[in-house]
């Protein structure tokens, strides 16, 4: 009789620790669930732009990718002094979509997609619409962000909106010199 309530008892035992411990996991799985998967995609021709996006993947733990041209931009590409540089031709022409070297590996997972490129004559250079064109981004939620000499985002959103077919274009930010604590605070708020 004895021995049948020993383990009566340490069966309940066992049953309430399970019946606590259960929910917490519950709890905390549906919390990781909810997260959402960032991407951190970044143009950077001369670097600037690579460390903005380096900020904002330390800050959201998201998953960083730059985009590559197919053919590598050169300092004579970018010489802006010179009118028929490849950068001043390309951002001349409304039709021009300079090819991609590699893709993104299922794009599909990800919620929330920052993109960041340098300002070029105020807009965004055309290799992003390229990248913007290339996937289906339905439902996705793009931030954009750039780096510049004093021409800011709001020239480049247009052309993102209009590239980024399906997708929730969020306001972007001009991240150019500001200190990590301010892009943490600014790329957190864009997640939530």
């Amino acid at each position: 009789m004895r021995k049948r309530i020993f383990w009566m008892n340490l069966l309940l035992v066992f049953a309430l620790i399970m019946g606590l411990a259960l929910p917490a996991a519950n709890v905390s799985a549906a919390r990781k669930a909810k997260k959402k998967k960032v991407l951190v995609v970044y143009f950077s021709a001369t670097g600037t732009t690579k460390g903005a996006a380096k900020k904002i993947k330390k800050a959201t733990g998201g998953t960083l990718y730059q985009i590559k041209a197919a053919k590598p931009y050169t300092s004579a590409d970018l010489n802006y002094d010179n009118d028929n540089c490849r950068a001043n031709r390309e951002q001349n022409d409304e039709t021009v979509r300079p090819e991609i070297k590699g893709k993104v590996k299922n794009i599909r997972k990800y919620d929330v997609i920052f993109l960041g490129y340098p300002i070029w004559w105020g807009k965004e250079p055309k290799i992003i619409r390229t990248f913007l064109e290339s996937y289906n981004l339905k439902g996705k939620k793009i931030v954009p962000f750039c780096t510049s000499g004093g021409s800011g985002i709001s020239g480049s959103m247009k052309g993102i909106k209009a590239s980024a077919k399906g997708a929730k274009v969020a306001k972007g930010k001009d991240l150019t010199d500001l200190s990590y604590k301010s892009v943490k605070k600014w790329a957190e708020s864009k997640v939530k």
